[in-house]
């Protein structure tokens, strides 16, 4: 399995390949009408009309399929936070984006498809290589608006960046975590803004 900083999916075609993403988007529509947990890679070939050795080709796995399917949706939350916070200007404004596009992002993918939902559960649970790529890369772009906040002076430099980092990603995290963000749904639009107030009064200098 590729262990590279991006969002490593096994596979053994092309990825440029049609076929490939003709089984993801088949895979998509299967898992979201009958589940994951109950989805075989025998019924995806009967649906698509291909073999299962043929599918074998490019997923070696069903869960290889899933991590597919769940690194698109976790590229989306990614592209949206980070698109929000390059329309912020100031470090501060930066944290506040991260928070409260995370929040918003990750409600409306976990939740707008609940077979789907499966998927992106297991992936936290199992710690599938596509979420924790995810992880790294989310607390990569909290790392660079705190650096930013710290060349500027709007943060506190005391304490070692990287334990910021991880101390913040933790308060983040239900929100991210679609296993943990499922018992933090009714409070979560409004913690995104009492969270990251919170926070920013913390990184005081």
């Amino acid at each position: 399995m590729n262990t590279k900083d991006t969002y490593p999916v096994s596979n053994r075609g092309p990825v440029e390949h049609d076929v490939r993403d003709q089984i993801l988007l088949a895979a998509t529509e299967h898992f979201s009408q009958y589940g994951y947990a109950k989805t075989t890679v025998s019924d995806l070939a009967k649906a698509i009309g291909f073999s299962k050795a043929y599918i074998y080709k490019f997923f070696p796995s069903k869960q290889a399929i899933g991590e597919a399917i769940c690194a698109n949706c976790l590229r989306e939350i990614e592209n949206e936070v980070r698109a929000a916070v390059d329309n912020a200007d100031m470090a501060p404004e930066k944290l506040r984006q991260i928070f409260k596009a995370s929040v918003a992002a990750s409600i409306r993918l976990f939740f707008r498809d609940q077979k789907l939902y499966e998927i992106a559960a297991s992936a936290a649970s199992e710690r599938w290589q596509a979420a924790l790529a995810y992880e790294k890369r989310m607390q990569k772009l909290l790392q660079e608006v705190l650096q930013q906040g710290r060349l500027s002076g709007d943060f506190e430099r005391k304490t070692p960046l990287d334990e910021t980092v991880t101390a913040i990603y933790l308060v983040l995290r239900p929100y991210l975590n679609p296993l943990l963000l499922q018992h933090s749904f009714d409070h979560a639009s409004d913690a995104a803004i009492h969270l990251s107030n919170l926070v920013l009064r913390s990184l005081s200098p």
